[in-house]
């Protein structure tokens, strides 16, 4: 192990750095679990891995010793120096911004070299986790495959199933681009430093939707608004979302078999796939 990671609390103060609030930042320093994450990717030697929030690097070294290229997303300056600095392998490309802010396919267009696979693995800080995989679901299409550690309580919601309490919105753009699974719980203890909550590593499978709706951009949308208010009705969401009446947003429901007394959490994924196309608009 290299000085870098043996000891985290003394490399941060060393280096006059912090786990910084704002960035939601708690270092995963467990090496058998670092492991684990990296073992439930399928990377080789033509595996292009993106990484975001690679910290002090301990998930890093192991996708570097495996890939034929890692691309890391950094948004702390301090880091970035850190990393640049333990990090010369030539198969390392590293940029110091938010991820939330660059296009990942074009990122990987500007590296000028031809992956096999190209797959997503990342300690992900809580407060970014679902925009960063509506990301990955809505915008990106070069991914085969997502290795994420996140809060528990979100990796429950990503892959649960309908009329169940965590099934929501995130729920069903999974469901419509992957196949999801909970792959293990992870305890606050081996973050530096501790998180007040237990974390889990979901993997996510993409594969070709197996029905696709008339307009995806508004499939999302309206997935969206039907989970807006967990408490109300479809219709009552849906009539905050459309210029529709209740009148007709009844009888649009009614007419693909849907009770308007129905709520978001009770449709699955191709009954949801039905309801935006009825609302449709953009023929």
């Amino acid at each position: 192990m290299s000085d870098l990671h043996r000891d985290p609390n003394k490399i941060l103060r060393s280096h006059a750095l912090g786990a910084r609030k704002r960035y939601g930042q708690n270092f995963l320093i467990d090496e058998n679990i670092l492991k684990k994450i990296a073992d439930s990717a399928p990377i080789d030697e033509e595996t292009l891995v993106v990484e975001i929030g690679p910290g002090l690097g301990a998930l890093t070294r192991y996708l570097l010793n495996r890939a034929k290229a890692v691309l890391a997303y950094e948004i702390d300056q301090g880091l970035v120096k850190l990393l640049k600095k333990h990090f010369t392998q030539h198969h390392f490309y590293l940029i110091h911004d938010d991820v939330l802010n660059r296009d990942i396919d074009q990122d990987i267009a500007t590296l000028n070299q031809s992956f096999k696979h190209v797959v997503l693995v990342a300690n992900l800080p809580y407060y970014i986790t679902t925009p960063v995989l509506m990301q990955c679901l809505e915008k990106t299409e070069s991914l085969s495959h997502l290795s994420v550690l996140m809060q528990h309580e979100v990796a429950k919601r990503i892959t649960a199933k309908p009329s169940t309490k965590a099934y929501n919105a995130l729920s069903v753009a999974v469901a419509y681009r992957a196949n999801a699974h909970y792959a293990f719980k992870v305890p606050a203890s081996v973050f530096v430093p501790a998180p007040n909550v237990d974390s889990a590593l979901v993997t996510l499978q993409f594969r070709q939707p197996k029905q696709i709706p008339k307009h995806e951009p508004f499939f999302f949308e309206l997935v969206r608004a039907a989970f807006k208010q967990r408490r109300k009705t479809l219709l009552n969401n849906l009539s905050a979302f459309t210029s529709l009446s209740k009148a007709e947003i009844s009888e649009r429901l009614t007419r693909i078999g849907i009770e308007p007394s129905a709520r978001a959490e009770t449709l699955n994924l191709e009954t949801f796939i039905r309801l935006a196309d009825a609302f449709n608009n953009h023929q």
